[in-house]
C-alpha cells in the first residue's frame, strides 16, 4: 500500500479523534525517522516525549526482544519478575514509597485522584485544587482536573470535586481551599499550557500548605520525568519531594506503561480490590522500562540532556536576536517553549516540508522535546531549518 492508500484506510475505519499529518512513519532510530517513501525527518518531538531515548535504543529493543521470548503477559492475580524491580528501581530514584503500574499517563492520573479521595474520604474530602493551562488526561476525571476548556466541551456534566485556580499564584491556592480539600495536583512544568514552569518558591509554599493540612500533594511527572528536564524526574530541582507522583510517556522507552508512586503515609490507602489494571506493569513493559534507567545510567544522558539543554537555549536565543515573532524562550533541560507573537501552525508545517519534526501548544508555542541523546549537530541542523523557515 502507498501513503494515499493508508490515509484512505484510516479514513475509512478509523474514528478521527486526531488531526494527522499526512504522512506514514515506517521506521525509526535515535532522532531519526523515515517515511514510507524513504523520505527522513529530524523527529524533535518525539511522541510527546514517549521515546525519550530516541527511537528504537537498542539497550531497550534488547531487553524486549530478549524476554519477550519467555512471556508476554502475566495477569496481576500472579507475580512476575520484573514489576516488583522496576517499583524498586523507580522508588530508589525518587523518594521511599510503593509504586502501581497502569499503561498511560491518563490512567496514573486517574490512580492518583482515587487515592487522594480515599485518603480524603476518612475526613469527608474530596475536593482536589489543579491549575489553568494543565493537562492531566482524558478520562472524564482527568479532563476535569484539566485546566483547559476545550479539552473538556461536549462531556458535561463533568464530574464534581474540582477546583481549577490560576498557575503560579499562591493567593488562588489558599482561597480556593475548603474543608472539604483533600489535595492539590500539579505540573512542575506545563506542557500542554505552553511550557510554563512553576517557580521555587511557589512549589515549596504549596509542599508548606500540603503539610500543615495534611492535604496530598501530586505532582504529575508524566512529561517531565525520566530525565527530561535535566535531573531524573523535575522535583528534584525544587528540593521538595510529593506525596504521589505519576509517571508515563519516556517511561517505557516507546512501550505503553504508566506508573503512580505513593510515599509512605500514602502507600496502603489503595487496598485490594479498590484498583486494578489488566495489562498493568506487564514483563514486556516493565523490561523496557528497566532498560530505559540502565540506558540513563549507563550513557551519563542526564548530564547530556544539562548540556544540549542549554546549547539548545543559547542556540534559541540567537535566533530570537534575529527573529522578531520570537518572544520569549522557556524550559528546562530538553523540555523547551518558543512563544511567538504569531500563531505557530505555519511554522510546524513548514519545519515538515524541510523534514523537520515539531509541536505547536497553545496556539502560538513552539515544543521542542528531543530525545535525551541529541547532539550539538543535531541541534545546529534543527536551528538551521527553524531559521530558513521563520524567513
Amino acid at each position: 500500500m502507498n501513503t494515499k492508500e493508508i490515509i484512505a484506510q484510516y479514513d475509512k475505519y478509523v474514528i478521527k479523534t486526531y488531526t494527522r499529518t499526512p504522512v506514514v512513519i515506517v521506521k525509526g532510530k535515535g532522532l531519526k525517522v523515515w517515511d514510507l517513501e524513504g523520505n527522513e525527518y529530524l523527529d524533535f518531538f518525539p511522541g510527546w516525549a514517549v521515546s525519550g531515548l530516541g527511537h528504537c535504543h537498542p539497550i531497550v529493543v534488547n531487553a524486549v526482544r530478549n524476554y519477550i521470548k519467555k512471556i508476554i503477559h502475566v495477569p496481576n492475580n500472579y507475580y512476575n519478575m520484573l514489576q516488583g524491580k522496576l517499583a524498586q528501581k523507580i522508588v530508589e530514584n525518587s523518594f521511599e514509597g510503593k509504586a502501581f503500574f497502569c499503561n498511560s499517563g491518563a490512567e496514573a492520573n486517574e490512580a492518583a485522584i482515587k487515592l487522594v479521595r480515599a485518603y480524603g474520604s476518612q475526613n469527608g474530602k474530596y475536593e482536589i485544587i489543579t491549575f489553568k493551562d494543565s493537562f492531566h488526561g482524558r478520562t472524564l476525571a482527568t479532563i476535569t482536573a484539566t485546566g483547559q476548556g476545550k479539552y473538556q466541551k461536549g462531556f458535561e456534566p463533568l464530574p464534581l470535586g474540582f477546583k481549577t485556580v490560576p498557575f503560579n499564584d499562591i493567593k488562588a491556592v489558599e482561597s480556593a481551599m475548603t474543608d472539604k480539600t483533600a489535595g492539590i495536583m500539579l505540573e512542575l512544568i506545563q506542557g500542554e499550557g505552553g511550557i510554563n514552569v512553576a517557580s521555587d518558591a511557589y512549589v515549596k509554599k504549596i509542599r508548606e500548605i500540603c503539610d500543615k493540612k495534611d492535604l496530598a500533594l501530586v505532582f504529575d511527572e508524566v512529561q517531565t520525568g525520566m530525565g527530561r528536564t535535566g535531573k531524573m524526574f523535575a522535583f528534584e530541582h525544587y528540593g521538595v519531594e510529593p506525596d504521589v507522583m505519576t509517571l508515563a510517556k519516556s517511561l517505557g522507552g516507546g512501550l505503553p506503561i504508566g506508573a503512580m508512586v505513593a510515599a509512605k503515609k500514602f502507600e496502603e490507602v489503595l487496598k485490594p480490590g479498590m484498583h486494578a489494571s489488566t495489562f498493568g506493569g506487564s514483563p514486556i513493559a516493565c523490561s523496557a522500562s528497566l532498560a530505559v534507567f540502565e540506558a540513563i545510567k549507563k550513557e551519563k544522558l542526564l548530564s547530556n540532556t544539562r548540556e544540549m539543554g542549554e546549547y539548545l537555549v543559547g542556540k534559541l536565543s540567537e535566533l530570537k536576536k534575529k527573529k522578531s515573532i520570537i518572544k520569549e524562550i522557556r524550559g528546562k533541560g530538553l523540555m523547551l517553549g518558543v512563544e511567538l507573537n504569531i500563531e505557530g501552525k505555519d511554522i510546524v508545517e513548514a519545519c515538515f516540508k524541510e523534514r523537520l519534526l515539531i509541536n505547536c501548544t497553545h496556539d502560538s508555542v513552539l515544543r521542542f522535546m528531543p530525545g535525551v541523546i541529541v547532539t550539538k549537530k543535531q541541534i545546529d541542523k534543527a536551528i538551521e531549518i527553524l531559521d530558513k523557515v521563520m524567513k
